[in-house]
C-alpha cells in the first residue's frame, strides 16, 4: 500500500497538468498530501481483509460499506461528481463508469491471493460495485495483475506481455513519446497504459515515481498506480515510508499497518 499512497502524495501537487513534465523536482513538498486515491485504497484494503474467503455477494457488500464509510469520513479528498453522489446514496448502484477510480484503489487485491485468477476475480468485484463499465473493470484487473506478477517474481518483460495479451493495452510508446501531448484524462483507457509504461521504464522505486509524475495529466492517480506496481517489484525505501507516514492520518496508518502485518 505504501507504493500507491506515496505515488498519490507525490503526484498530488502536479495534478491537472500543474507540473513541468520533468523528473527533476522535490519529491515531497508542503502540498504532498494524500487524496481520494489513498483513502479509497485503504477502504478496499479494509474490505478485502474483513471479507476474506467470502462469496462475491459478501465481498461486494463489504466493499460498498467500507468505501462509503471512508469516503464520507473524508468527503473533500477529491472525488469525481458521480462518485461523490454514489458515496451518499443509501443503496448505491454501479453507474457504468470507466473512470480511473477503479484502477487507483485496486492494488490491495494484488497482494492478498495465491493465484492470478483469484486476484483478477476479486479485482473485478472491487470495480463492479461502482465502475462496472468493461473498461473500468479491465483497468482494475490489469493493475491488480501487474501487482500480483511483480510481487511473485515476474520480470518486466513478462509483466508487459501479460498486460498486452490479456488486456490489449497499447504499451508500444515510450514515456518520451507519451509525455509531450499527454494531458489530464480521468479514464482507465488513458491512465492505466501510461502508468504501466512508467513502471516498466523506471529504474527503481523512486525513479518510477518521478517518471510517472513527469508524464503529467491526472498524475496523482497515474503515479498511485505506477507506485503500487513498483512497490511490489522493488519494495519501498525506508526514508520514503517515513515521509509517507508523517503525512498520513492516524486512522489511515492503522489500515496500512494492519494490511502490512497481514501480507509480510
Amino acid at each position: 500500500m505504501y507504493g500507491a499512497i506515496i505515488g498519490d502524495m507525490v503526484g498530488a501537487p502536479y495534478e491537472f497538468d500543474r507540473g513541468k513534465k520533468t523528473k527533476d523536482f522535490p519529491l515531497f513538498i508542503g502540498e504532498s498530501q494524500f487524496t481520494d486515491d489513498s483513502v479509497m485504497t485503504a477502504a478496499v484494503a479494509e474490505a478485502l481483509l474483513d471479507s476474506a474467503g467470502g462469496s462475491e455477494e459478501t465481498v461486494k457488500a463489504r466493499l460498498v460499506q467500507s468505501i462509503q464509510r471512508w469516503g464520507r469520513r473524508y468527503p473533500n479528498a477529491g472525488y469525481g461528481a458521480m462518485f461523490s453522489s454514489w458515496l451518499t446514496q443509501s443503496s448505491p448502484k454501479p453507474y457504468g463508469s470507466f473512470g480511473n477510480g477503479s484502477a487507483m484503489r485496486v492494488s490491495p487485491a494484488g497482494w492478498l491471493y495465491k493465484d492470478i485468477e483469484t486476484t483478477r476475480t476479486v479485482a473485478r468485484w472491487t470495480s463492479e460495485v461502482s465502475h462496472n463499465h468493461p473498461e473500468g473493470v479491465k483497468g482494475a484487473e490489469a493493475v491488480a495483475s501487474a501487482v500480483f506478477l511483480a510481487r511473485t517474481g515476474a520480470d518486466k518483460g513478462t509483466i508487459r506481455q501479460y498486460i498486452i495479451d490479456e488486456f490489449a493495452y497499447d504499451l508500444s510508446r515510450t514515456c518520451d513519446e507519451i509525455r509531450p501531448a499527454y494531458s489530464h484524462d480521468e479514464t482507465c483507457q488513458k491512465t492505466v497504459p501510461e502508468a504501466v509504461t512508467a513502471f516498466l521504464e523506471g529504474n527503481g522505486f523512486e525513479d518510477v515515481i518521478r517518471t510517472a509524475v513527469s508524464l503529467g495529466g491526472d498524475c496523482d492517480t497515474l503515479t498511485c498506480i505506477s507506485g503500487s506496481i513498483a512497490e511490489a517489484f522493488y519494495g519501498v525505501p525506508q526514508n520514503l515510508i517515513g515521509e509517507c507516514r508523517a503525512r498520513l492520518s492516524d486512522d489511515l496508518k492503522e489500515i496500512v499497518d494492519r494490511f502490512w502485518n497481514h501480507v509480510r
